[in-house]
């Protein structure tokens, strides 16, 4: 589902989308209340969401369509590269941040990158959103408690991919970059979220910039 107030942009995405294999367009909206109201009939596995919307704002829209449909992943499609807004958007449910510009195929990849339980942060973005997210982590503990708290027993393998999803890379680039399939990447990633108790890329970064398995 595509929720994009200029028609340009709009029509391109529905024109282009499609051509790649797997992809249908559920619907196409031009603000964020006809979003809103016309998700739950059009039943999307991913929402590709700009942020900049002339009614409700992406972050509005991304609130109200994940209390109707938790299930739906939401992708925000933006030309602002703004922190706050990354933050305040990842917080209000959404699992991915595109700038605009960004080629078509690298918009699919990150839709099927969504669609298959990852993330998506632009590399530019990531170290930025980790910093943010680090202090209010680090906070939750002493420091006499990190200081006792043995590192969890990360593989090489999995110490690999926790360094390039640092650096903001989806599965699929880390999968490229260390020559796996991007099946094995998730696989290396539910071992990381297991052994280092989180539950999302994000969470398993600042653990592992806490606990002194990686660097930013």
């Amino acid at each position: 589902m595509i929720v994009e107030d200029r028609a340009s942009v709009a029509r391109q995405l529905a024109r282009v989308l499609p051509t790649f294999d797997g992809i249908e367009v559920a619907g196409t909206f031009r603000t964020g209340q006809s979003a809103v109201d016309g998700a739950t009939g059009c039943g999307p596995d991913v929402i590709l969401l700009d942020l900049n919307l002339p009614d409700l704002d992406g972050i509005a829209v991304a609130k109200a369509v994940r209390a109707r449909l938790p299930r739906v992943e939401i992708l925000i499609f933006t030309v602002l590269e703004d922190d706050e807004k990354v933050l305040e958007a990842i917080r209000s449910g959404a699992s991915g941040y595109l700038l605009k510009g960004a080629s078509a195929e690298r918009v699919v990849e990150a839709i099927r990158e969504v669609h298959g339980g990852g993330s998506v942060i632009q590399p530019a973005l990531a170290r930025r959103l980790i910093k943010q997210f680090l202090p209010a982590q680090a906070g939750e503990a002493s420091a006499g408690d990190r200081v006792s708290q043995p590192p969890p027993p990360l593989t090489d393998r999995e110490l690999e991919i926790l360094e390039l999803i640092a650096k903001g890379l989806s599965n699929a680039e880390a999968a490229r970059a260390l020559g796996l399939s991007p099946g094995t990447v998730r696989t290396h990633l539910e071992h990381i979220y297991e052994k280092l108790e989180v539950s999302n890329r994000t969470e398993a970064v600042t653990q592992g910039i806490r606990r002194g398995l990686i660097e930013l």
